[in-house]
């Protein structure tokens, strides 16, 4: 158990973290938290802001962020829904719902994958700092869902389409399929792979990364590709789930996901994070959400308090930084001493 602990601290802080909520929520809310219902709900929830913290994640690993993970969606969503309702050169004359399904997915991904690219080009050819090229582009995906649509939504999709999001095999949400699936595929990219090893690389020691052979400006745009990828598959979820797309539809999310990034122990400076940590960290999440719904809290209560613990989920990883980086140094110390008594 020791040996467990001293090899991820932050695993063991968020297993435990996350063993004592349930502990206490069940023990308040009992049978409400408990329930099938309840439980189920969470399942569908979870994927619809999952995908957006993974991407954020992965993209904070190269030590950069991606505020524009939220807006991208939509658009893609968007794009999605007016391939769904035929507002795009008459798509459903004449075609099968399944046909049109199947495009609107594609059309979500594509969109998606190259608005991720759009990024991923500013931050390595124009070396753009991340947090301007993707609040830059945050702003003109926003603009551009909204001077499409005029501000209103995109309504009426094939019910193929809604199954998406709305049925459950086995009582298991489909939604919570892709996800654990997807999940496990960027869990192995992130591990296994040259191309993970490389972003953490890259987070690491840019100048390291250069120097090994790894070409930097390629490796960013395929990274921020892969988060605007991931954005794509929320969006597609989200769509599927309340049968409409809108502009501004999962503003919190942005919030939420930064808060799982760091709370699953990304640093933000880059290099350091697991992706296996921050599912725990999106399950915490969720837990609190459920709670606070059944607790009947208000959406601006939980904004507030979801802004306090990324402030105090930042400043407890800068003291455990700090103690760890002590301690090692102590320990460097104590080896140094005994060799120049002799």
């Amino acid at each position: 158990m020791k040996k467990f602990i001293r090899q991820d601290t932050t695993l063991t802080v968020l297993l435990g973290l996350l063993i004592f909520l349930i502990l206490l929520f069940g023990s308040i809310l009992q049978d409400k938290f408990f329930s099938f219902d309840n439980i189920q709900s969470m399942g569908y929830q979870i994927p619809e802001f999952a995908f957006l913290a993974l991407a954020m994640s992965i993209a904070m690993i190269t030590g950069g962020i991606d505020l524009s993970v939220v807006a991208n969606a939509n658009m893609a969503g968007i794009m999605a829904g007016y391939v769904l309702t035929g507002a795009v050169f008459g798509l459903n004359s004449g075609m099968s719902d399944l046909t049109l399904v199947i495009i609107a997915i594609l059309v979500a991904l594509i969109v998606a994958t190259l608005g991720g690219v759009f990024n991923g080009i500013l931050i390595a050819k124009f070396s753009v700092p991340a947090i301007l090229a993707t609040l830059g582009t945050m702003t003109f995906y926003n603009g551009i869902s909204t001077a499409i649509t005029e501000g209103k939504g995109v309504v009426g999709f094939p019910d193929n389409y809604l199954s998406i999001g709305t049925s459950a095999p086995l009582g298991i949400p489909l939604v919570f399929y892709i996800f654990f699936i997807a999940f496990a595929v960027v869990a192995f990219v992130m591990v296994r792979t040259p191309f993970g090893q490389s972003i953490y690389l890259y987070g690491e020691n840019r100048i390291a990364s250069l120097f090994s052979g790894i070409k930097n400006e390629k490796m960013i745009i395929k990274t921020y590709a892969l988060a605007g990828f991931l954005s794509g598959i929320a969006a597609i979820i989200m769509t599927s789930r309340v049968n409409s797309a809108k502009y501004n539809y999962g503003d919190s999310y942005l919030l939420q996901a930064i808060l799982v990034a760091v709370l699953g122990g990304i640093n933000p400076n880059g290099g350091r994070g697991k992706v296996t940590n921050v599912i725990i960290g999106i399950l915490i999440l969720q837990i609190l959400q459920s709670a606070f719904t059944l607790f009947a809290f208000s959406p601006y209560a939980k904004r507030m308090i979801f802004g306090f613990m990324l402030l105090l989920i930042m400043v407890i990883n800068f003291i455990i930084d700090k103690w760890g980086a002590r301690s090692k140094s102590i320990a460097k110390d104590s080896e140094v001493v005994p060799q120049e008594a002799k």
